[in-house]
């Protein structure tokens, strides 16, 4: 079972945890580029969308949890939640 996980809501991060280097790298990125703590405030810019993309591309997890449904989606499906948002 993977320690990774990404839970999305609102269309932008809830939850995450990313074991890998590269998913740090990308979470730091995202997070310098300006994020609220609350996930119903924070506003995406398309540079951020990416970023979550590969964040959960990144994921170690076989699937992303929608936490607003309450239901675990592929990757692709977390991914186009995100970008059409």
């Amino acid at each position: 079972m993977s320690e990774d996980y990404i839970s999305l809501k609102w269309g932008t991060l809830k939850a995450w945890n990313l074991t890998s280097p590269k998913g740090r790298e990308l979470f730091e990125k995202y997070v310098a580029l300006g994020s609220s703590a609350s996930a119903m405030l924070q506003r995406d810019t398309p540079e951020q969308k990416q970023l979550i993309c590969q964040m959960i591309d990144e994921c170690g997890a076989d699937a992303i949890t929608l936490d607003w449904e309450g239901i675990d989606v592929s990757k692709e499906e977390a991914k186009r939640y995100v970008m059409e948002y």
